[in-house]
């Protein structure tokens, strides 16, 4: 779509360009018409030069692999991905976080070839920048943790090549949505979706971690107070 506006206002200039003054101040019927002031055509010719240049830079940019990402939204991935749940959620950052090796937030060509190494289905250079480019939206070359996302949402909705390398990392991750995903996970979340309002799952799953940490935290008093105990009988 981008590409064909920027056609489209190259297109026009170069008409407005080539038609000189009967463009600018006579229609196509030859009667005169008002000419538009002479300040205000030229700032608009500016403004319109300054955003097809920067456009153009921008295109060129992301072909030579050289383009700056831009500062992307801030995402809650919760309520974006509702078809996850927190715990798969947290799953799939704990995944990211692990081969993200730079610690930068992305995870590049090199961390995501040692990546499926790691899980036993290298992938060629060709291929692995194939990877990237599916779900790659801000054409930087890299996977943010949004995008990394977008593979398991795709895998989970079928819209993954049985035989691409997305889906081969989908199926290895050992995540649990990797595995309905390819099983037609798609009719699970919706079916799970109409038994759980959002909210509640989300108060389930946060109260759930609660009563596990409580367990543990009374785990280690127990065991604190039964140590302090036999360290107290041997003193004696």
């Amino acid at each position: 779509m981008a590409s064909e506006e920027l056609a489209q206002k190259l297109q026009r200039r170069l008409l407005l360009e080539e038609s000189g003054p009967a463009a600018e101040g006579e229609p196509a019927g030859g009667e005169p018409a008002a000419a538009e002031p002479a300040e205000e055509r030229s700032c608009l010719t500016a403004n319109a030069d300054s955003e097809l240049s920067a456009k153009l830079s921008r295109r060129q940019d992301i072909n030579e692999g050289a383009a700056r990402p831009r500062a992307a939204a801030v995402f809650n991935p919760y309520t974006e991905f509702k078809e996850f749940s927190r715990r798969q959620i947290k799953d799939m950052e704990r995944m990211f976080r692990l081969y993200d090796s730079g610690r930068d937030g992305y995870i590049d060509l090199m961390e995501l070839k040692l990546m499926m190494e790691k899980l036993g289905a290298p992938q060629t250079h060709l291929g692995l920048k194939n990877m990237i480019k599916e779900v790659d939206e801000d054409f930087d070359g890299k996977l943010s943790f949004r995008e990394f996302l977008l593979i398991f949402h795709k895998a989970a909705a079928g819209e993954l090549e049985e035989d691409s390398g997305l889906m081969t990392l989908a199926k290895l991750s050992e995540i649990d949505v990797s595995i309905e995903g390819v099983k037609g996970a798609k009719n699970f979340f919706e079916a799970k979706a109409q038994a759980l309002s959002s909210a509640s799952k989300f108060e389930a799953e946060i109260k759930a971690e609660q009563d596990e940490r409580k367990r543990e935290e009374e785990e280690r008093r127990n065991r604190r107070a039964a140590f302090r105990e036999l360290k107290s009988a041997f003193s004696q």
